[in-house]
């Protein structure tokens, strides 16, 4: 009787390998949003060209060194607001006008936190991004 000789296969299976790629994959997906945290917010480019105010003038916050807020929005402009206070007129005002614009003009002086805290309003009074004003450079 004559043998046959066979030759050893020299395949790797990778279906298991892509399964576990594929669980790992949307474990990743899924927690990855779970751990962000913090502010969102769009900060403009260094080298930015003027708001485009086609449509209406943007809601400016402004926050004071002393860490007063004040909304322009209304016939008490300078009057200081509370933190609550911002977050109700806000609302109200992306209520009426969803597309509107929200900026943050925060005082040299203040304190990071309180500009923080003016965003961490803005952000559960449902606006989608901030932007930060400044002054041109000399």
């Amino acid at each position: 009787m004559a043998r046959s000789k066979r030759k050893p296969i020299g395949e790797i299976n990778v279906v298991p390998y892509i399964d576990v790629m594929l669980v790992l994959l949307i474990i990743f997906m899924i927690t990855a949003p779970l751990i962000q945290q913090g502010v969102e917010i769009d900060l403009p480019q260094a080298d930015a060209a003027a708001v485009d105010d086609s449509n209406a003038p943007p809601l400016v916050v402004t926050v004071d060194s002393q860490g007063q807020y004040f909304l322009d929005v209304g016939e008490n402009a300078l009057q200081p607001i509370s933190r609550e206070t911002l977050q109700i007129k806000v609302a109200a005002v992306l209520r009426n006008k969803p597309k509107t614009a929200v900026m943050i003009r925060g005082d040299k002086d203040v304190a990071y936190g309180e500009v923080v805290r003016a965003m961490t309003s803005l952000q559960a009074a449902g606006v989608p991004s901030v932007g930060l004003l400044t002054e041109p450079g000399q």
